[in-house]
């Protein structure tokens, strides 16, 4: 009953499509499914490039920027001709069809079988020099996000993946997605990416995103950033070192960043409320659970638990959060709480430290997001260590002492890689003056 305003999208059951689709001969159409009859709408020639694109991992024209607009493109005799589409467990059924589509494909590999990558595109899509591709690199792109996806969360579960340009920015549906036809270079990657990776989330894994947009978006975005590293080289915690950064400087001084993600998406604040909740913040915050909180080998165990538990099922926020504990062994409500149900920031301070026979370093939590805190130590003989404050010291008391018999410290540092959105990281610091006495950060609260 909610009703549709327009910033949450779809939330649909899975069924089996069979679907005729009636078009002047002239017209190339490209739809969720597998092609029940190719022998009645495609000729000889393209049927031969398709069985080649197939079996290759370099792209195959099917028709050709010469060929578009001739009669080479369609099959002898008149009449309109009607295409015959078939798709099983699938929760949607999009289609195009156009006069001036190039279209080629090339073989995508799933670790189960193999996937036929496609891109149908017009001449205006095309690239204008090598240093900017456009849709002539759409395959690579969408060959890259099947593959990347099918080994990061759960091979592809369908026959084809289609990358169509068209007038919107990016949109979803099962075994096809619509891209901007006006995207070049790393940017046609991003939106190809991001739209393939809603093959998982919320094709696949039905979530509710009229409710809970985060479900969809979110996880997305998450998988995105290491996809993009993963094509374009870089570092995971660097992606997270950039995501944290934003948030703190761009996104928690804005008026919208006093909902929380869970607000339904039709509530939360138009321009860039629904983009910082529902794709951004999330997306932080799971990095932040990977990278940082449980570490990668539990979370990709549970993140995938969650994927195969839920597939072709409509799972709520509590039915992610249990699996995420479930599989990792951790108990992880006071993130959940924090990050998704409120909105509470991070501030980590070096509260004090008292130097003598034995230093005490004490650290101080001032907000609410108590996030583990990483401290690094710098001894008066050169040597350096790092400790690790896990969130549990500080649920009854908002600092903790660490306790150095014997050691003198020159310098303490929190977070000395920067992974965390610490909203004020001038308290993060503290050094030894040339007399051996304490420096305080400046701006102790």
């Amino acid at each position: 009953p909610l009703p549709y305003l327009g910033q949450g999208e779809y939330y649909l059951e899975y069924g089996t499509f069979n679907v005729n689709i009636t078009v002047p001969r002239d017209m190339i159409v490209a739809a969720t499914g597998r092609l029940q009859n190719p022998g009645e709408v495609l000729t000889e020639t393209q049927r031969d490039r398709l069985a080649e694109a197939r079996q290759s991992r370099e792209t195959v024209m099917i028709i050709d920027s010469t060929e578009v607009g001739t009669a080479d493109t369609r099959p002898s005799g008149d009449g309109r001709l009607t295409w015959e589409y078939e798709a099983d467990r699938v929760r949607d059924f999009a289609w195009a069809a156009s006069q001036a589509f190039i279209w080629d494909a090339a073989q995508a590999q799933t670790g189960q079988g193999t996937v036929l990558a496609q891109s149908f595109y017009p001449k205006e899509g095309l690239g204008s020099s090598a240093k900017k591709p456009g849709w002539e690199q759409s395959t690579r792109f969408t060959q890259h996000s099947v593959e990347f996806y099918s080994d990061f969360v759960a091979p592809y579960p369908y026959p084809n993946a289609i990358n169509v340009a068209g007038r919107v920015g990016g949109m979803e549906y099962p075994q096809i997605v619509f891209c901007d036809v006006n995207r070049r270079g790393r940017s046609l990657f991003r939106v190809t990416d991001h739209e393939f990776g809603h093959a998982w989330f919320p094709m696949v894994v039905g979530s509710d995103e009229r409710r809970w947009a985060w479900m969809d978006e979110g996880l997305n975005t998450f998988i995105n950033r290491y996809s993009t590293v993963d094509y374009y080289g870089g570092n995971n915690r660097q992606a997270l070192q950039g995501m944290s950064r934003a948030i703190t400087q761009r996104f928690f001084p804005s008026p919208y960043s006093d909902q929380p993600i869970m607000t339904y998406a039709d509530h939360l604040r138009r321009d860039t409320g629904l983009g910082f909740l529902a794709y951004f913040k999330p997306a932080n915050g799971l990095m932040l659970l990977r990278e940082y909180v449980v570490g990668p080998e539990r979370f990709d165990e549970a993140f995938r638990a969650y994927f195969d538990r839920w597939a072709y099922k409509h799972p709520k926020p509590a039915d992610f959060f249990r699996t995420i504990e479930n599989v990792t062994g951790e108990d992880l409500d006071w993130f959940w709480r924090s990050w998704f149900y409120e909105t509470d920031v991070a501030d980590q301070a070096v509260d004090s430290v008292a130097t003598g026979d034995t230093t005490r370093v004490t650290v101080a939590q001032k907000k609410d997001l108590m996030l583990p805190v990483t401290v690094s130590l710098t001894f008066e003989d050169g040597s350096s260590e790092q400790r690790r404050i896990p969130t549990e010291a500080f649920f009854t008391s908002d600092t903790h002492t660490l306790v150095l018999p014997d050691r003198s410290v020159q310098e303490v540092q929190l977070d000395p890689n920067q992974l965390l959105p610490d909203v004020n990281r001038d308290n993060n610091t503290w050094t030894a003056d040339e007399n051996g006495e304490t420096d305080r950060p400046s701006n102790q609260e």
